[in-house]
């Protein structure tokens, strides 16, 4: 409980975390922004860690000095690259072991060519609109490489996900992060990030529930 509390409070204060951050390793705090994004994205066991609610407020840092603009953001984009590669690469390679076990009756090959048929026809699409919403982000560049959809295709889908992700939120940050009535209600700010960015996944479980 306590560990949660902790990770509660520097999701709610990431402005103060983050300026406390960038004054005690300087330089080193790009490094270590490029190793929350790439974890967030390119591990499916981290998608807990904070995405568009950091990307806005790293831009308002950037905004008061303390940290580049355009390091900031090819920082942020590579970050973001590199952890979609590790998570297509990641379901490609156990793709092929999981669906090996012909007596599964869910693990079928079947399954597989299927996965891949939709990821060639839907994929491109749900990787650019995954970017813009947690927990999906990290999911679906490892359920590309697990329906083997073409690394081709996939990787520019990526780039420019990732050049969209960084490019609306991280400039949001820097231009309206500053204002006054931001600045004192940056805690409402996150909440209001994470909040829409959520929407559409509660939208799609209450149309479910409408359905059961």
């Amino acid at each position: 409980m306590e560990i949660f509390s902790q990770f509660l409070d520097i999701v709610l204060h990431l402005d103060q975390h983050l300026t406390l951050l960038v004054a005690q390793y300087g330089p080193w705090a790009y490094g270590i922004l490029f190793l929350i994004v790439f974890m967030e994205t390119g591990f499916v066991v981290t998608p807990f860690l904070p995405g568009d609610s950091l990307l806005f407020v790293a831009g308002a840092v950037a905004a008061a000095g303390d940290m580049d603009l355009g390091w900031l953001m090819a920082t942020l984009v590579t970050a973001a690259l590199c952890g979609d590669n590790v998570n297509y690469w990641f379901g490609r390679f156990l793709g092929p072991r999981v669906f090996r076990h012909e007596g599964s009756r869910w693990l079928k090959r079947e399954n597989l060519e299927r996965t891949h048929a939709f990821m060639e026809r839907h994929g491109p699409k749900a990787i650019v609109m995954a970017r813009f919403v947690p927990l999906v982000r990290t999911f679906v560049p490892f359920v590309c490489g697990l329906g083997r959809l073409t690394y081709a295709r996939f990787l520019g889908f990526s780039i420019l996900g990732a050049l969209l992700w960084v490019g609306l939120l991280v400039p949001a940050g820097y231009f309206f992060g500053s204002l006054a009535w931001v600045k004192s209600n940056l805690t409402l700010v996150i909440l209001g990030i994470i909040f829409i960015s959520l929407l559409p996944g509660l939208i799609e479980f209450w149309r479910r529930q409408a359905r059961a």
